[in-house]
Order: C-alpha cells, then structure tokens, then sequence
C-alpha cells in the first residue's frame, strides 16, 4: 500500500473527496445522473503554519473536516428535492449548500451534542457506580467502556434509518475507492468492487482512538467533585484529540507491523459504519476521486507501468 493523501467523506447518495485544498462532491440525482462539484477548501492549518504542530494540528483538521463535512452535506441534501426529469434542484439557493454562518452554527451544535452524549453521560452514568467500585482506576476504565457502548448503539441504531443505510454504503465505496488505488490497481468499477471496505485513515478509526485514549488518560487525571470531573474531560478533548489523530497519522503513512497492530480495533469497528456498495455507488466515488486527483499519475509514480484498465484486482 501506498499512501495517496487522498481522503473523503460520505454524503447522502454520493462522495466528498478530498486533496490537498482541492475537494469535489459527486452526488447521483434522482434522474440517474452524477452531478459533479469541485471546488477549494483553504483549511485553518494551510493559513497558519503553527496549526501545523504535532499533536495541535489534530485539533485543527477535526474542526475542518466538520466544517467541510457539513457544507457537503448539504449540497447532497438540496438534490433529494430535485424531481426525476429536471436538471437543477427545486431549490437553487440551498444547491450551493450552507452559508458559512448556518455551516458554523450547525457544527457548534453538532459539538456540543456531541460533548453531552460522549463525554458528559458517561461521566455522570459512571459515577453512580461510586456506591459499588471504590477504585477510581476502575470507574474510569467503566467510563470508558459506557462511552464505547454508547457510540456502538448510536452507530447501530441509526443504521436502521434506509438513508443512512446508504450513506454506509457509500461509505464503504469511498474507501474502497482509496484502497484500489493505493493498492495499485487502475481505478476502474470492477477493481473497486474487489476491494477493501475498510481503511486505516477512516474517521470511525479516530473516534475509537479517541475513546481508547481517553481510558488511559482519565486513570491518570482523578477527580472526586463530579462537575469539576466533567469539566476535565471537556478541557482534555483537544489532548485526546490531538493524540488520537496523531496515531491515525502514524497508521495511514506507514505499513508495519505495528501499525497493522494498531489499525486492527478501528478496522473492526468500521463494520458498524461501512457497507458493501453497489456498482453504481462506486462510479459516483469514482467521479469524486477523478475530480481532485490523478491516480494514473500516482499509480506511475510508485508502481511503475500503469496496468491496463481491465486488469482485475487481487
């Protein structure tokens, strides 16, 4: 394998890939066709060089990819609106998705969601077990393992929405997309099908990183007063953060046997989050990789003479 640089997202009934600055939005419309959007994203860290930093920039590039993410997202939606037989969404204005306003009040309420459900739950639910466990290594490690629990269940249970079912599956194109073209292999519907669903730079990697990492941290930070113990682990998600990206980083650059080590709990995990896709999905990723990155360039750069485009992957 080797490494692209190349990454993206699912969005609902198509892809969001992205590269360097360079990211486009493949969405398949209800008429059948793809619509393709390429635009620039100039990231925090690409304005300051310090954003750059070992163990900040994780806490940077987090915050980009939700701001990206939910601009993309959006632009996906609008086209549900557009009726079979029409070209452009019922709704012009909301085709160029958020405003930066409503993309920034969006993630803030997305964080701090997020922080309620992940972070502060799980402290309160385990500290109810104070009357039972004395040790407070041991409440910790019970913290973390209602959090993982709580994730599991979220991940599940929406899973159960036909939308997100999609998503996953679009997911799992995305990555199989990445995978075919780091593994060699002309980026063609048949290679990408033959592919892995599973990545080691996947988001869903980061989230257990995180979780993981927070066990190990929060033995070590105690606490008795159970507000200021929330407050803590609020203060602490920009280390867990920054650690956690800091591994993802290590897996998706290099190919060892540590890294595979490492890769094998977030790479299990993405079974919740990633589904077989169909044909048709994958030439939507295809579109979106195609878009923002030359994979013929790449596949000659670093495997030599590029295999012709019907060659069938291992």
């Amino acid at each position: 394998m080797k490494f692209s640089g190349i990454g993206g997202q699912a969005v609902l009934e198509g892809i969001m890939m992205k590269n360097g600055q360079d990211y486009a939005v493949a969405v398949r419309k209800p008429d059948g066709g793809i619509e393709v959007k390429k635009d620039r994203h100039t990231a925090f860290s690409d304005r300051h060089r310090w954003a750059k930093w070992p163990f900040i920039r994780g806490i940077f590039a987090f915050v980009d990819s939700l701001v990206l993410g939910m601009s993309t997202l959006s632009y996906s939606a609008s086209f549900a609106e557009e009726e079979p037989g029409k070209g452009e969404p019922s709704d012009k204005k909301d085709s160029q998705g958020l405003s930066k306003t409503e993309t920034a009040v969006t993630v803030i309420i997305a964080v701090l969601l997020a922080v309620g459900v992940f972070v502060v739950l799980p402290t309160f639910l385990s500290s109810l077990l104070k009357r039972f466990i004395s040790s407070m290594t041991l409440i910790a490690v019970c913290e973390g393992l209602i959090r993982l629990v709580i994730f599991i269940a979220y991940v599940s249970v929406i899973s159960l929405m036909k939308d997100i079912r999609r998503v996953y599956m679009y997911h799992g194109s995305e990555h199989k997309c990445i995978n075919c073209i780091e593994s060699g292999l002309p980026l063609t519907v048949e290679n990408v099908m033959k592919s892995s669903k599973e990545h080691r730079r996947c988001g869903t990697s980061f989230m257990l990183f995180v979780m993981l990492i927070s066990i190990i941290l929060f033995i070590f930070v105690r606490v008795e007063n159970l507000p200021l113990r929330m407050l803590s682990r609020i203060l602490l998600i920009p280390v867990v953060a920054g650690l956690s990206y800091e591994l993802l980083r290590l897996n998706g650059r290099f190919d060892n046997k540590l890294t595979w080590i490492l890769s094998r709990p977030g790479m299990w995990m993405q079974a919740l989050t990633t589904r077989e896709p169909t044909e048709d999905m994958a030439e939507v990723a295809i579109q979106a990789v195609e878009a923002v990155f030359d994979w013929r360039a790449f596949l000659k750069e670093n495997f030599g003479a590029v295999q012709p485009e019907n060659s069938e992957g291992e």
